[in-house]
């Protein structure tokens, strides 16, 4: 097995420097340690995944661990709640690094990107995996703030299971209720981790109260903090009834005790805790029926006799069934709670085999993946992540790709460990994968083992599936459920030092799409500039920083823009004819249209035909028809921004024989052009929700700020000594807002944006957005 061993960390020369204690085998060691990194992250790690200290496991364990042994979990939570402080310390915890990283001094595992040392936030998902007493785990670190939620969301889209972090001196924030939303949408079960106990301020009380109102939860208490704030020492373990307490003289918290809770040492913690336990067994009963025969049967009498083991049990039952959510406390950042956390992610969260998807029995254990991340690697071309639901991935193995429709070659397979990579011979159903290789995957791609066997699953989906699969068209490409992705809200152009860079800089913006879907990049038709499109200030600005340090591209952005919509407010009828005649070919459309606002919001436009045309329209006119109705609803005639909220019904449509599918889309879209000149014109303006945490002494110059921007206050909160402003704002009007905050309340305040929706413009500021952009270069 040594041998088997060695021969994998010889022959894949990729493992980074590894730091392996008494090992008894010197020839391994001398191995290892001869490796070349593939970066350098100037941190210590101790060993491979499933070798560590004395304990060498076999093979097999390191690279395929039973599939329920596997822990996929995320950590996720509102901007600064401490989710990779808490990652680190898992990291360093379960024997995977040997000093603590801290953000503050840019030395974390997983937040490894320039951009997020220096600014102290997570930008991009990093996963890594690890081991914790038998388990498998492998974990995201995803980012808290609001301009990077679909890292978020194509993440969350691929777990099993997470950890929602929270500041227990703030409880439920603005960024908390979006990702919770999103784990609710995935049906993903959870457990709370009330971090920062030790902060001034901290209330367990509270936080647990605001995730029962604010998340319309139901927490259960596992645990109860020995103290807050200044005075936290430790935490009461509700399920065993022990005090765990950390050497207050430890400067990594490795060292804790479990000392049981007897009513003679302290009585009036026997009784909190014994009332706790009490009712978290009536809580998790009324949601659990086994659970609740089994303590009416046997324990009805006296509740202390219950083994905290059938606790346990129902407890896990009950989170997989997302009816409660375990909640536990702790402080990562002085290394207390962490220990216990990992083992409720062990105990409470599911394996990817009690995760039921109604996909897996059409491969009947043929691959099928989704890859969920890519990113780019200068040295090993673009880098797929996967999550493996059936089947086993190998290196040089073919697959299919079902969204793309082409066959590729996995050239290596790696586990992630952040931006470090080990590289491994084959992994199973469950995991998470890195793959080297892949040239046209990407985000939202399904993955399967070749098309004959994609093909074979379709039809096991057409007749076991019922109605619902075979009335959709797309059950022959069995495409899993992929990533929504967000409309931008903000844009502005980018330009090269020169021309001649222009194509290099083609290629980093192609290469950043590729990793982030919801960056968009467009060519205006007029100006001929390249536009980028993105989430917000934050995110814009990353993309140029990392243009510049990842490509050695010096490029100019130009002012920031509003992306805004335009609709119309009344029905307008139009008719065209387009009559050419190309070489000895006579080409004559005649189209009769009506364009009408609607009724419902709609992002594109919603199309319609009268009963004569539809009755005899061949099937590549009405495509034809429809893609000159799309592009025209692409740029309005006000500022040249896309149409929403109308429909177009065409009354007629006459085509002479043997006219082009190319002129009848000029037609009709030159038609609806003319429609839309013609029609009362509105725009529209992205709304954002905002949520403001301000000290109550400086409560006035904020909200007397807020109404100079438009701004629409729904409600005022208290929360400890702080005042939450709840409200609407403009996105036009809150640009550059966190310097003028910081500015009115001496650095003191916080706040979070999310887009609500597009509202309608007032007349006077509709008159004032035009006459400003009238004369500049209309983008899109």
């Amino acid at each position: 097995m040594l041998s088997n061993l060695r021969k994998l960390a010889v022959t894949h020369k990729v493992i980074p420097i590894l730091h392996i204690n008494d090992m008894c085998c010197s020839k391994m060691r001398t191995g290892l340690q001869t490796l070349k990194p593939y970066v350098s992250l100037g941190r210590s790690y101790s060993s491979l995944p499933g070798l560590i200290g004395n304990d060498i496991k076999s093979l097999q364990s390191v690279i395929s661990p039973p599939i329920a042994k596997i822990r996929n979990i995320g950590i996720m939570a509102h901007i600064d709640a401490g989710k990779t402080t808490t990652t680190e310390r898992i990291l360093y915890y379960s024997g995977y690094t040997r000093s603590l990283g801290d953000v503050d001094d840019g030395d974390t595992v997983t937040d490894f990107m320039a951009q997020e040392r220096e600014r102290g936030i997570t930008i991009q998902s990093a996963a890594v995996t690890f081991d914790w007493k038998g388990y498998r785990i492998n974990l995201i670190d995803t980012p808290g703030h609001v301009d990077f939620t679909l890292e978020v969301e194509r993440c969350l889209r691929v777990l099993d299971g997470a950890v929602a972090v929270f500041d227990a001196s703030a409880g439920v924030e603005a960024q908390t209720l979006t990702v919770w939303r999103q784990a609710d949408k995935h049906e993903i079960p959870r457990i709370c981790f009330l971090n920062k106990m030790d902060k001034t301020g901290a209330s367990f009380k509270y936080a647990v109260q605001s995730i029962r109102e604010k998340l319309k939860a139901k927490p259960l208490l596992l645990q109860l903090p020995l103290g807050e704030g200044k005075a936290f020492k430790g935490v009461v373990d509700v399920v065993s009834k022990e005090k765990l307490l950390w050497n207050p003289t430890s400067d990594d918290g490795k060292d804790f005790v479990r000392i049981p809770l007897l009513e003679v040492s302290d009585p009036e913690l026997f009784k909190e805790t014994t009332e706790a336990r009490n009712a978290l067994i009536e809580q998790v009963a009324d949601l659990d029926d086994e659970f609740a025969d089994l303590v009416l049967g046997e324990f009805s009498e006296n509740f202390d006799l219950l083994p905290a083991e059938k606790l346990q049990t129902a407890v896990h039952r009950v989170t997989l069934a997302r009816a409660a959510v375990p909640v536990l406390c702790g402080s990562a950042l002085k290394n207390k709670g962490v220990q216990p956390l990992l083992d409720a992610v062990t105990m409470y969260l599911p394996s990817p085999e009690e995760r039921s998807y109604e996909f897996l029995p059409w491969y009947k254990g043929d691959l099928c993946a989704l890859a969920f991340k890519v990113l780019h690697d200068k040295q090993r071309g673009p880098l797929v992540f996967m999550r493996i639901y059936s089947g086993m991935i190998k290196p040089q193995l073919a697959i299919y790709n079902i969204n793309g429709d082409c066959t590729e070659r996995i050239s290596r397979l790696l586990l992630p460990f952040a931006d470090q990579h080990i590289e491994i011979p084959s992994l199973t159903a469950g995991n998470i994968a890195l793959t080297v290789g892949l040239k046209h995957t990407a985000t939202g791609d399904t993955i399967a083992s070749s098309k004959s066997s994609a093909l074979a699953a379709a039809r096991r989906a057409e007749t076991g599936g019922g109605k619902k699969h075979r009335q959709n068209n797309e059950a022959k490409r069995l495409l899993l459920a992929g990533v929504e992705i967000p409309e931008p809200v903000f844009f502005c152009t980018i330009e090269p030092p020169s021309l001649a860079k222009q194509p290099d800089l083609d290629y980093a913006l192609k290469c950043l799409q590729r990793e982030d879907p919801s960056l968009k990049v467009k060519l205006d038709p007029d100006s001929g500039q390249t536009v980028l499109c993105g989430m917000g200030e934050l995110h814009i600005e990353i993309i140029h920083d990392r243009i510049k340090r990842e490509y050695g591209l010096e490029t100019y952005l130009g002012p920031l823009q509003v992306a805004y919509r335009e609709t119309i407010l009344n029905a307008v009828c139009a008719t065209d004819t387009l009559d050419r005649t190309l070489g000895d070919k006579r080409h004559l459309v005649t189209v009769e249209l009506e364009v009408k606002p609607t009724e419902t919001a709609s992002v594109t436009p919603v199309i319609e035909y009268a009963g004569s045309v539809s009755e005899d329209l061949p099937k590549a006119s009405q495509e034809a028809t429809e893609n000159g109705i799309y592009s025209a609803c692409l740029q309005g005639p006000l500022l040249g921004s896309p149409i929403q909220d109308v429909a177009v019904t065409v009354h007629s449509l006459t085509i002479h024989p043997g006219t082009s599918t190319t002129m009848i889309s000029a037609c009709v879209s030159r038609c609806v052009q003319k429609a839309l000149k013609k029609a009362d014109k509105q725009i529209l303006e992205p709304l954002m929700n905002l949520e403001v945490a301000v000290n109550r002494d400086y409560l006035s110059p904020v909200l007397a700020d807020l109404a100079q921007r438009r701004g629409t206050i729904q409600e005022i909160q208290t929360r400890q000594e702080n005042k939450i402003i709840i409200g609407f704002v403009p996105l036009a009007e809150i640009m550059g807002y966190s310097t003028v905050l910081r500015t009115l309340t001496s650095g003191s305040a916080t706040f979070a944006l999310e887009l609500s929706n597009y509202q309608a413009m007032n007349p006077q500021d509709q008159t004032i957005l035009l006459s400003r952009r009238s004369g500049l270069t209309q983008v899109l």
